[in-house]
Parts: structure tokens; sequence; C-alpha cells
């Protein structure tokens, strides 16, 4: 099937990455599969972060991933018909059934499916608590979960701090785990827990290597000298959003 719109996407974002000169570090390249369906589980610390998940699947193997998103970005005029277009996944939290079927086909069918299994962007930049969603799918489907951990990319556009789109050169690391099989009879939440730990892993690797460790950044997590709210404020401060969207409501 011709991809109309994801291609010229993913040339706007090359470009986009070459003017910007950021400066990448990606490893583990031969985990995502050239070919059959996959779950690509990445952790989430920033807006971006589906681009940059994307462009690690897509320079390890080729592969275009169709990423679970929730509806409200599918509703917006600009990014809903690109979304679309480029066949990702609306999640609606009162309909949550559907989409997950629409990803157990998509994988069945072979395609690569992105999921960001803490649900929401981690203020403090550590893994959170992640959901089993992946897990279940990638059980159900017969398909490979591969790991995934992002850093960097919080610099550009994350939760509580303002856009930060036109810095340059700003290093970004991608990291992509050894897969992992999800056996039909295996425990799907000690899956959960271990994937969770690799992830972190990952992310830890990311992070010891990076080029820019500035102590106090706010980009940097507090148990690495930053000034990120540690995970339990960070907590506090989702419980705290949450119950002024309920209210809201």
């Amino acid at each position: 099937m011709a991809e109309l719109v994801y291609t010229p996407v993913i040339a706007a974002a090359k470009t986009v990455f070459r003017v910007m000169d950021y400066r990448f570090r990606i490893e583990g390249t031969h985990n995502v599969p050239r070919s059959g369906g996959a779950v690509l589980v990445s952790n989430h610390i920033s807006y971006l972060d589906f681009i940059f998940a994307g462009y690690g699947a897509l320079l390890s193997a080729g592969r275009l991933t169709r990423f679970m998103a929730k509806k409200q970005v599918f509703d917006h005029p600009v990014s809903g018909p690109l979304m679309r277009g480029m066949r990702h996944i609306p999640v609606d939290r009162a309909a949550g059934a559907d989409s997950y079927a629409r990803a157990v086909g998509m994988l069945r069918a072979g395609e690569v499916v992105g999921v960001f299994a803490e649900a929401t962007i981690s203020r403090s930049f550590t893994v959170k608590e992640i959901k089993n969603g992946s897990v279940r799918m990638a059980q159900e489907a017969g398909v490979p979960l591969i790991p995934m951990a992002l850093w960097g990319t919080q610099r550009l556009w994350t939760k509580g701090r303002p856009k930060q789109l036109g810095q340059r050169h700003v290093p970004i690391t991608i990291v992509v785990g050894e897969p992992m099989r999800v056996s039909p009879g295996d425990d799907v939440n000690a899956v959960t827990l271990d994937l969770r730990e690799r992830m972190t892993a990952l992310a830890e690797r990311a992070q010891s290597d990076y080029p820019d460790r500035t102590a106090g950044a706010w980009w940097l997590p507090a148990h690495l000298g930053g000034s990120a709210p540690t995970p339990e404020e960070a907590a506090a401060m989702d419980a705290e959003e949450a119950a002024s969207r309920r209210k809201g409501d």
C-alpha cells in the first residue's frame, strides 16, 4: 500500500533534523525485525517522542510504526488528518476495546505498533509504572515486544515546560533493546515488570553515555543531580492534574 502521507512526513522530519543538526546516537538497530508484526514500547519524556521512536524503527529496519495515541490528537484539525493518513491508532479511554482490537489486527497483519506504556509523559524523566496492554497485545497476536528508550527529546518539548523547538545541536539518543517473546501461558503482569526493568536499563544506558549532564539542569533526573521532580513529586503532580481534570468534566 502506498504511503501517501507517511512518506512526505518522514521527508519533512529528516529535513528538520538536518536543519536543527540534532546529534543522534542510535543503538540496537538490529533488534527491530525487518518483517512481521512487533510491539515497539518506548519510554515517554516528550510530546515529540513518537517522531523519534518512529525514526529509530525506520533507521533500524525500514519499518513504519503505527502509534497508539489519545483520541484528542485525531480530533485536532491539523494533526488529525496527518495521524489518520499515517494509519496511527486513536485511543478513546471510554472505548478502549476498539483500539486494542484494531492494534491486534494490525499486528497480525505484520505491522509494527508503537505504544507508550506509561500512558503519560514522565515528569521525572524516569520510567514510571507501565500498563500491561502492550504485553497483552503481543501475547494475543503472537509477536515480539521491542523495548526502546529515548533520551534528549525532553529538551525540545515536554510537560510543564515551554517549547524549545528552536534549539540546534541537541544530542538525542535512541536505544533499541533485545526482542522479548511472550508465550501464551506467560504471566502478563510478570512480563510487564520485566519489560519495565528493561526499559529502565536502556534509559539509564542512554543517560550514562549522554554528552551533556549539566549539574542542576531541569531536564536531568533528580537522582543524576538534575532539578527535575523526583518520581514521588511527579506522581503527586500527576494526581493533582488528574483531579483537576475530573472536576472540569
